[in-house]
């Protein structure tokens, strides 16, 4: 990473140039890697909540509309199924595309 030189008109602060650079870039990246890990543990947590709140709207509407409660328990869970895959996929999507445009981006 290119540091760029203070305007003229700023006084120059040294903190990042201490002998101590080496400990702050270990302490950032570890920063960084839990960040990532409780990204992931959230958007997990959003996805599961999704899935039961629609599922759990299927099965009201289709008991309010007094439907077969066979059809209706199957109907929530096939829509709450598929909520939950494809918010697992969309999940895995983002990961992959982060670590394609780190690894672009590591290359320049």
């Amino acid at each position: 990473m290119t540091r760029r030189s203070p305007s003229p008109d700023q006084l120059p602060l040294r903190l990042v140039e201490s002998p101590d650079e080496d400990i702050e870039r270990i302490i950032e990246a570890r920063v960084a890697a839990r960040a990532e890990a409780d990204a992931l543990r959230w958007r997990f947590r959003l996805v599961v909540i999704e899935s039961v709140m629609i599922a759990s709207l299927v099965l009201a509407a289709g008991l309010v509309l007094e439907q077969p409660a066979g059809i209706v328990l199957r109907g929530a869970a096939i829509v709450g199924g598929g909520c939950f895959l494809t918010g697992l996929i969309l999940i895995s999507l983002t990961g992959a595309a982060g670590r394609l445009l780190a690894k672009l981006r590591r290359k320049r």
